[in-house]
């Protein structure tokens, strides 16, 4: 089974599991595809995430780049050529391939460039999206209308030449000089750049194991919010946004590169933070897509990867179809740009085992709302026995700006949550509370959920 946010992605994904590929092939292909059809969200020139579970153990993927080693400590930009860190999407792809892929990156890239070529059609989503975002990079044409067919053919050049010759067609060469200028960035950043294998992070909640990555990742956050609410026998909504508001409190704090937080979920550290009183802070924006995909085998991929802001920094490297993320952002919740290291990220690829097997893959995108929705998706799946589909069209809110945003069905609810003295915000429009995507498995059925705010669909065979 594969979900993903465009069909075309869902179709890429599933081609190369009919071909004989894994899980990761196929969220590879799916990945590469959503850069093409969905790039105002994501693209080879931002980051990526992955959980991999192979049938008996998980690992994390990071790939995420760091600021200029040279950047002086300065303010954030939010957009432009110095909010751009080292992409890693491509390294990403490439280690993700080689440790857990059968039919090689060439193969996974294909469908991408296909569509480069010859042209995508626009969902509607994808084209309204397109459409609200007044910084969109003219390099990329006019914003195509739903249905409209749009090409991308330097982005389809350079995926070529990352088929042909690896991940060094990226971070070496014309395409690194071309990001380099662009960018302040120089070509030895783009050189030196190698993601990682890492070990996701841990925590029990009803009986389910729920995994996320650590840090630069806001992982900890969701993880310390279902830390709390299961200590509590019938937590209510109010008992819910609580325990979200105090542990975002404490990754805004304390969720830096390489920085070790596992006493975030200490049984002391949890009892002590069960009796504050939390406050709403301020969250920046972001968008994402994320993707998942499980084989016959029993391998599963959990992969995220985006720009961060709608299309990212608003830069293409020129001559190559490559727009730059500004993940740099992610800086503001530390103050200040720091060299050589990555900001805090948003980006969170989720994982569920239970009694030591897969239960499923499952993520939700949209900037800082992650954490906040992987704990609503965890709950309402376990809590309330919901399937992955109606787990995540289930109405959302949003702990932002000193209130909560409530999505439009959640409104009913909110004169409770104002007399516990929470300000409320009923908000109307749907991009705030993201889009994700899932595949749970049960009692020897895989079922799959694709986030209704998003244009996806899940599909298996």
């Amino acid at each position: 089974m594969v979900a993903t946010s465009q069909p075309s992605a869902t179709l890429a994904g599933l081609e190369m599991l009919r071909r004989g590929g894994s899980a990761a092939d196929a969220a590879i292909a799916a990945a590469a595809v959503c850069c093409v059809a969905e790039p105002m969200s994501t693209g080879i020139g931002g980051d990526a995430f992955a959980i991999v579970w192979d049938g008996a153990t998980a690992t994390g993927l990071d790939a995420a780049g760091p600021a200029p080693r040279d950047a002086e400590p300065r303010p954030v930009h939010g957009k432009g050529p110095r909010a751009v860190t080292v992409p890693g999407s491509v390294a990403g792809w490439a280690a993700l391939s080689d440790r857990h892929g059968r039919l090689g990156l060439d193969a996974c890239l294909r469908p991408a460039i296909e569509l480069a070529e010859n042209g995508v059609a626009a969902q509607f989503h994808c084209s309204a999206y397109w459409r609200g975002t007044p910084h969109a990079p003219a390099e990329l044409g006019p914003a195509p209308g739903l249905g409209e067919v749009y090409r991308m053919p330097e982005l389809a050049a350079t995926l070529r030449a990352i088929a042909k010759h690896g991940p060094d067609a990226f971070y070496r060469g014309p395409v690194a000089a071309a990001i380099a200028a662009a960018s302040w960035l120089s070509e030895a950043d783009l050189d030196a750049y190698e993601p990682s294998w890492v070990e996701p992070m841990r925590a029990g909640y009803r009986g389910v194991e729920v995994l996320e990555l650590p840090p630069p990742t806001q992982g900890v956050v969701a993880l310390e919010a279902l830390a709390l609410l299961a200590a509590q026998e019938r937590p209510g909504w109010d008992d819910q946004i609580r325990a979200v508001a105090l542990a975002l409190e404490d990754g805004f704090q304390r969720v830096r590169d390489g920085a070790d937080v596992s006493d975030l979920l200490s049984p002391a550290h949890l009892a002590a933070r069960a009796k504050d009183v939390p406050t709403l802070a301020r969250e920046p924006g972001g968008g994402t897509v994320y993707l998942c995909a499980v084989d016959a085998d029993g391998m599963a991929v959990s992969f995220i990867q985006s720009l961060y802001d709608s299309f990212g920094s608003g830069v293409v490297a020129p001559g190559t179809g490559v727009v730059l993320n500004n993940r740099a952002e992610g800086f503001e919740v530390a103050g200040e740009v720091t060299p050589g290291r990555r900001p805090y990220h948003t980006l969170m690829p989720g994982m569920l085992l239970e009694r030591g097997r897969l239960r499923g893959p499952f993520g939700i995108m949209g900037g800082f709302v992650q954490a906040q929705a992987h704990v609503q998706y965890v709950t309402a799946l376990v809590d309330e026995r919901l399937d992955p589909q109606a787990a995540l069209d289930r109405p959302r809110y949003r702990i932002d700006r000193d209130a909560v945003l409530l999505e439009e069905p959640l409104w009913e609810r909110a004169d409770r949550l104002r007399k516990a003295g929470l300000t409320v915000v009923e908000e109307p429009g749907r991009p705030p509370f993201g889009g994700g995507q899932a595949i749970d498995i049960r009692d020897g059925r895989i079922l799959g959920g694709s986030d209704a705010r998003k244009d996806g669909f899940a599909a298996g065979f």
